[in-house]
């Protein structure tokens, strides 16, 4: 990879490999699939005679607050607004998790339309990139979780053998971070 550099237009510039530009694709597209939605968005048209309030509360009811995702990647990219509350936790969830779903996706969505299929230079504005930061962040959340990664991850990496199959995930998690850096770096 060659890393983010700045443009003088404002934005960044890289080049990735084809290998590199495959397997950002895959993570991001296995991201997307996760925080897809469970089921339709609930759709409400207001009936005449009926008061916006009344609307509203109609709506409030319809709108079930999900839960805390069981899997442990979907919530830690989906948080808790409240950890000590589980009810003002849920509440809270079902009023923001649509929201935060469809940033996230839109964001994902946006690396992945501005990420060439077969690598090669890449040229993004300045709300591009910030895009592809919050698509690698959610990306590295995902696999850091996956994988357990503590504030030792070098420690957590040196302990594996280089044969172990978790050595290359390890890897892969490293080189998140380094691509992650040289855009945080570009942009400022």
């Amino acid at each position: 990879m060659e890393p983010f550099r700045p443009t003088r237009g404002g934005g960044v510039r890289a080049a990735l490999a084809p290998a590199e530009a495959s397997l950002l694709r895959s993570l991001v597209g296995q991201v997307l699939t996760l925080i897809a939605p469970d089921g339709p968005p609930v759709a409400h048209v207001q009936p005449d005679g009926v008061s916006a309030w009344d609307a509203l509360d109609a709506l409030d009811a319809q709108l079930t607050a999900p839960q805390t995702p069981e899997d442990p990647v979907l919530a830690r990219l989906l948080p808790d607004g409240y950890r000590d509350d589980p009810d003002a936790a849920n509440e809270f969830r079902k009023y923001t998790e649509s929201g935060l779903r469809g940033a996230k996706q839109q964001a994902a969505q946006e690396m992945l339309d501005t990420l060439p299929e077969a690598g090669g230079r890449i040229q993004l504005t300045n709300d591009q990139a910030h895009a592809w930061l919050k698509a690698l962040n959610d990306v590295r959340l995902a696999l850091g979780v996956r994988l357990g990664v503590t504030e030792e991850f070098e420690e957590q990496w040196n302990r594996l053998a280089a044969d172990d199959p978790q050595w290359a995930a390890y890897e892969v998690y490293a080189w998140l971070g380094a691509v992650q850096e040289s855009l945080v770096q570009a942009l400022a």
